[in-house]
């Protein structure tokens, strides 16, 4: 069959992604517990967090006993912060969440800490000045903010903040220190920080114990290093894998960003190939373009295999319909389902304790992303359906196809001449005007078989016909 190939080019595009590499594994046979180890290191920034998912989620899906956050960070954006937050709740071992911190947690690096159920810090390690500020557009650097944006700005990451540290146990006034310069802090009857200074602990400063009983500060204890904390989580012989970037974060970062565009330009180019005879340019243009969708949000941590082996078995049914069994509306409908379903599903951030059927808030963008490009390509087709076939691309394609052994129209067929379609017009087929089979062309529009047709035009070796 003659779209075959696209099939068996997709299925090996697509089913061929490279599995993330995960890191090293303790040598020998574990006896201890599993320990994913995530990196969060430079800007905390939408390609951060496509890493932290990816993590998460493989953590989820090994049933990992505890979870290591890396930091070594001077910040980022509070919504990447937010959404990194929300992906570590995710976790079902909450009190298994831990940070090291490597060198400095500082801003949003601090906020990611208060998250996590304990904190370790190595030596001559800092964590704070987490004051939010008003970056200048195109990023080149903090602007002053108006008094009453940054009260806005400050109570909202305080509360932020505040409610993830509460709930992993950790002192609320030392983040709202680090956050808010007029709060200060004291504990004990010891001014840590006064009002009007941000906080920014070291290492030293944050495992100092106050009170009675007598209680850490912030830091469960100073380690030399991440090996040293996975000790204190599972002495005896622990599984430890570590999550590594891929290098591909910020290309998801951009497929991810033009996703609509991505769908629109595939299934435009589908149109077009099998509005076409033969397969070319634009069938391998579908497919590249399927590819890279279901990749960048492969490696975003969205979409997983399954969703790629869906959108293949979807295609496999169209295919069926056009090609095998034409006029046999399941398989077009089923196949067709199975494609939107697939590339929709492939946006959905689902995690492995989720239903399979997505809620309706995890819906609401892939769902806008999947319109837009709806949208888009109803358009493209209905323009392309009225200029394309009047193009020398398009007459080129077609009398490629037409004129394979013909140098002529057969001298006993005219303009006006009626017969019948032996094959479906897609829009290349054949048909019969009483004396055998010849190729014959439509202007653009399918014709099932069995269909009377009328010679409206005889360029050359081409005979163009429609519906009579």
């Amino acid at each position: 069959m003659k779209h075959l190939a696209c099939l068996l080019l997709l299925c090996v595009t697509i089913t061929g992604f490279a599995e993330p590499e995960t890191g090293a594994v303790s040598a020998g046979m574990p006896k201890g517990k599993t320990v994913y180890i995530i990196p969060i290191r430079d800007n905390i920034d939408p390609a951060m967090v496509y890493l932290v998912r990816r993590g998460v989620k493989e953590a989820i899906e090994a049933n990992a006993d505890a979870i290591i956050i890396d930091l070594d960070t001077n910040g980022g954006i509070v919504k990447d912060t937010e959404e990194i937050i929300a992906i570590l709740n995710k976790f079902p071992h909450q009190d298994q969440l831990y940070t090291f911190i490597d060198t400095k947690a500082f801003s949003a690096g601090a906020f990611i800490a208060s998250a996590t159920h304990e904190i370790y810090m190595a030596p001559g390690s800092v964590i704070g000045a987490a004051a939010p500020i008003l970056m200048a557009p195109g990023g080149g650097g903090a602007q002053e903010m108006p008094g009453t944006v940054e009260e806005k700005m400050t109570s909202a990451v305080r509360a932020l903040v505040r409610t993830n540290a509460q709930r992993q146990g950790h002192s609320a006034e030392v983040f709202d220190a680090m956050v808010d310069k007029d709060q200060g802090l004291t504990v004990s009857g010891k001014e840590i920080v006064p009002k009007g200074k941000i906080l920014t602990l070291t290492n030293h400063e944050a495992e100092t114990q106050y009170g009675a009983p007598p209680k850490n500060l912030l830091s469960a204890g100073t380690k030399a290093d991440l090996d040293a904390v996975v000790s204190v989580i599972s002495p005896d012989n622990p599984l430890v894998v570590k999550v590594e970037p891929t290098g591909f974060e910020q290309l998801a970062r951009l497929i991810v960003m033009i996703s609509p565009l991505l769908l629109a330009g595939a299934m435009l180019c589908g149109y077009i190939e099998f509005k076409t005879p033969g397969f070319g340019v634009f069938g391998i243009s579908a497919i590249i373009l399927a590819t890279v969708y279901f990749f960048g949000h492969y490696i975003a941590g969205l979409s997983g295999y399954e969703n790629a082996v869906i959108f293949i078995i979807g295609i496999a049914l169209l295919v069926t319909e056009l090609f095998i069994l034409p006029g046999h509306i399941i398989p077009g409908l089923l196949g067709a389902g199975l494609v939107l379903y697939a590339l929709l599903k492939a946006m959905v951030d689902q995690y492995p304790a989720d239903p399979v059927l997505p809620a309706l808030p995890q819906l609401e963008l892939p769902l806008l992303n999947m319109g837009k490009a709806l949208l888009v390509t109803i358009i493209g087709a209905i323009i392309l359906a009225k200029i394309f076939p009047k193009t020398p691309l398009y007459g080129a394609l077609m009398l490629d196809h037409v004129n394979a052994g013909h140098s002529a129209a057969p001298v006993t067929i005219s303009i006006g001449d009626q017969g019948a379609a032996l094959t479906m017009l897609r829009p290349a087929g054949t048909a019969d005007f009483g004396n055998g089979p010849v190729d014959v062309l439509t202007q653009g529009d399918f014709i099932k078989a069995g269909a009377t047709v009328s010679v409206v035009k005889i360029e050359g070796a081409v005979i163009i016909v429609e519906v009579a």
